[in-house]
């Protein structure tokens, strides 16, 4: 009967053969149960283990039914009490997505989430409680009515409950439940009704029928039946118009809910207990805020004068049904034993803070990336090495297929392609997001600067070879064909440090030589795509595998240092363009002049640009000259108001710093907006999303407004070759000789690689899970 297994060499368990099914038969079904259950109440042959970790492994290693396949868990928890001083009603207390938040501040409130924080007694009472309680699996029932009658049944055959107060316990069950968004909604028609009403009462058929919570709107009733996911919805009349919607969408679709019920009462003199898995899930209507088929209810009413102790009792398994492994076991628990070893695990992996060394009270903040737990469901060999004989990868990017060698051809990119096409059309409609604007406008900004930046910097280096309107006009295609063909357009592209020396390099190299500068680096060019596309067809990107954490956080460390350095460099540039006097005498600001004279000692150069010129040192005006007319005619600059390159600048300077540290604490101030308490939540985040272009477009203005004549990018005026001896198209040879053509495969193969490294550890690091492409 039930589950059968046989075991060779290794327990492997058979997929599913029969199905448990529990039903409402009286005394007597609960009791003929009650004498047959021993240590195994499901009469499976069980195989001893030496650590719970074993057991959990066992458990979750079992195929899944389509009735116990785990789902994301929504789980609440109400606590019994007197309202108004007089009459019993279950209130909401606590609430876990993934973290728990807490009703505070008189109940007026939800807390912020944080990490829940157990007493390691709470779980051993916790483990008592399912040890000694009612445990009762895969029960089938439509109304909690029904789910009541069947526990109290189970609790008086096992002699946990005496048949005199099973009313008052019934009647304790079926009280009202008040949920902390009823306050919200104080002004309409209450949501939450009494669970007797409900089970009295019919559903409305003309009322909409749909799937919760998916598929919810807002203004609408919905009566919710059984459906084809495995959820009987049935006697569950739901009012959207009263739910939570904000709170709704962060549940995922195809949540089910954990309903964790404590309290304390006068007319018990022993607790009772009931840990119940309900298959298929129901949907409560009134038992939980969100309407959530409930799966699992955890029951504990005990005595008068322990309401603490049940608190953390109820706190401590609903921080239980948030852990991975703990949820996965409870979904395929065949018995109670199951649970205990599942208990078992996770009390193997908690840490205890001693007493006295930290602050219980203070509030732990949850991580920016969760920690996977699936190490914690592999099995392991005694030696520390999984079954396959292979070391368990490190998290992230490694288990992918899309990082496995296909053995032929193009392999890897015709799986991508295959991979991809379904979603390259929503990719597009996706984007059509107000947050998906600010990202764009982020991306304009964060390239188009650098490109420029760059482009000048070229400029001086090649002698206006390639310049900023080069640079630029490159960013551009390479930048639209990357974001439409390779699956990632929120990437910042262009050229970079390693690029520029690289580029320098080459320049000197060909006028050392004389050789033509554009038609080798055209040449260097079609090399490297060729050698490009040498390392798609041969899958190389599976080499990613061997890319080790500490090589990823070298890389990001370097471009941080890269990217920070680069903007303080800037910074001290300015102090050297545009000095300003550190020993000024503020009584003497009227004697300060600065005026360009001539050289008294003219170089050849001086005096071979004055001939170009057709000027001499007795007809150039020096006193009348600007400061460009200085630079230009090669003069010196005098007085007690020049620097060494020309007339100190007083203003430039410090307003450029200004400029750098507002814009820098203003987009993080912007960034973390949404978390203050001004405005709607809506706005909030509209801020954060469009923070850094928001910064620029102020601090622009206000430096527009200031007037101070700090340094601009210079932009192209005209869509032309900088140089006006050439067009837009390269000869790869040019004037240079043939050999040039076999010889640019050399630094071609430095750049493939360079581009290669850059371009792959960039996208391992995005790709990790726990960046979510952040």
């Amino acid at each position: 009967k039930g589950h059968r297994a046989v075991y060779i060499g290794v327990h492997v368990p058979f997929g599913k053969q029969g199905r448990r099914r529990h039903r409402h038969r009286g005394h007597r079904h609960h009791r003929r149960k009650r004498e047959k259950e021993t240590d195994r109440e499901d009469g499976r042959e069980s195989p001893s283990y030496d650590t719970p970790s074993q057991r959990v492994q066992f458990i979750l290693g079992t195929e899944d039914d389509d009735e116990h396949i785990p789902h994301d868990l929504f789980t609440e928890m109400d606590e019994l009490c007197f309202r108004d001083g007089e009459e019993y009603e279950w209130k909401e207390t606590a609430r876990w997505l993934k973290f728990e938040e807490d009703v505070e501040d008189g109940g007026d409130r939800w807390s912020k989430p944080y990490v829940a924080t157990l007493s390691l007694h709470s779980l051993f009472e916790l483990r008592s409680c399912i040890l000694n309680g009612t445990v009762m699996l895969d029960m089938r029932a439509n109304t909690l009515d029904e789910i009541a009658d069947m526990v109290l049944d189970n609790m008086i055959a096992s002699g946990q409950l005496d048949e005199s107060i099973r009313e008052n316990v019934r009647e304790a069950l079926l009280k009202r439940h008040h949920h902390q968004n009823e306050k919200k909604f104080s002004n309409r028609i209450p949501l939450v009704r009494s669970f007797a009403d409900i089970g009295k009462k019919h559903s409305d058929p003309h009322l909409l029928e749909r799937n919760a919570p998916g598929n919810l709107d807002t203004g609408k009733s919905a009566d919710v039946k059984g459906t084809g996911t495995g959820g009987s919805r049935e006697n569950s009349t739901v009012d959207f118009s009263k739910v939570d919607m904000n709170f709704m969408r962060k549940i995922p679709s195809g949540a089910e809910a954990s309903n964790v019920l404590v309290g304390e009462v006068d007319f018990l003199e022993r607790p009772i207990i009931a840990f119940v898995r309900l298959s298929p899930a129901v949907l409560l209507s009134g038992l939980t805020e969100v309407p959530v088929p409930t799966r699992f209810l955890f029951l504990l009413l005990g005595p008068a004068g322990k309401a603490p102790q049940y608190h953390e009792i109820g706190r401590s398994i609903a921080t239980l049904m948030t852990d991975d492994v703990f949820h996965d076991v409870a979904y395929k628990a065949k018995d109670r034993n199951d649970l205990l070893s599942g208990i078992d695990e996770f009390l193997d992996q908690v840490t205890v803070l001693p007493p006295g060394e930290w602050d219980p009270s203070i509030r732990i903040e949850p991580p920016k990336s969760v920690p996977s737990q699936e190490k914690r469901k592999v099995p392991k060999f005694p030696n520390g090495s999984t079954p396959t004989g292979e070391t368990l990868k490190e998290e992230g990017h490694h288990a992918g297929p899309e990082l496995e060698r296909t053995g032929r051809l193009f392999g890897g990119l015709i799986l991508d392609i295959q991979r991809k096409a379904p979603f390259f059309l929503s990719d597009f409609k996706d984007a059509l997001s107000l947050q998906c604007l600010a990202s764009i406008l982020f991306l304009y900004c964060a390239c188009m600067s650098p490109v420029i930046t760059f482009g000048g910097l070229l400029g001086e280096a090649t002698q206006g070879r390639i310049s900023a309107i080069e640079s630029l006009f490159g960013a551009s295609l390479t930048g639209i064909a990357y974001s439409l063909f390779a699956g990632q357009p929120l990437t910042i592209l262009g050229s970079t440090g390693p690029v520029l020396v690289f580029e320098k390099i080459l320049f000197k190299f060909c006028r050392d030589y004389d050789l033509s500068y554009l038609s080798l680096r055209t040449s260097i060019g079609l090399w490297t795509a060729f050698l490009c596309i040498v390392l798609v067809a041969t899958d190389a990107s599976s080499l990613v595998c061997y890319i080790t954490r500490f090589t990823e956080e070298a890389f990001a460390a370097l471009i941080c240092i890269i990217f920070i350095y680069e903007a303080l460099e800037k910074l001290f540039h300015l102090g050297e363009v545009y000095a300003f006097n550190m020993h000024n005498d503020l009584d003497k600001l009227t004697l300060y002049s600065c005026v360009c004279s001539e050289p008294e000692k003219p170089s050849n150069e001086t005096l071979q640009v004055w001939r170009s010129m057709n000027k001499s040192v007795e007809n150039i005006a020096w006193s009348n000259l600007t400061v460009s007319e200085c630079l230009e005619f090669h003069g010196v600059f005098r007085g007690s108001a020049c620097g060494r390159h020309g007339p100190y600048i007083p203003d430039v300077l410090f307003w450029s710093v200004i400029l750098f540290f507002t814009t820098f604490f203003l987009s993080s101030f912007l960034k973390q907006f949404k978390t203050k308490r001004y405005f709607p939540t809506k706005v909030r985040s509209t801020i954060s999303d469009f923070a850094v272009f928001l910064t620029i477009v102020i601090m622009v203005l206000i430096d527009y407004l200031v007037g101070v004549p700090s340094p601009k990018l210079h932009v192209p005026e005209k869509f032309e070759p900088t140089r006006k001896d050439r067009g837009w198209f390269i000869d790869p040879l040019g004037g240079n000789p043939w050999w040039t053509l076999l010889v640019a495969a050399v630094p071609a193969l430095l750049c493939t690689i360079l581009i290669f490294m850059d371009q792959q550890i960039t996208a391992v690091i995005i790709n990790r899970k726990e960046h979510k492409l952040k």
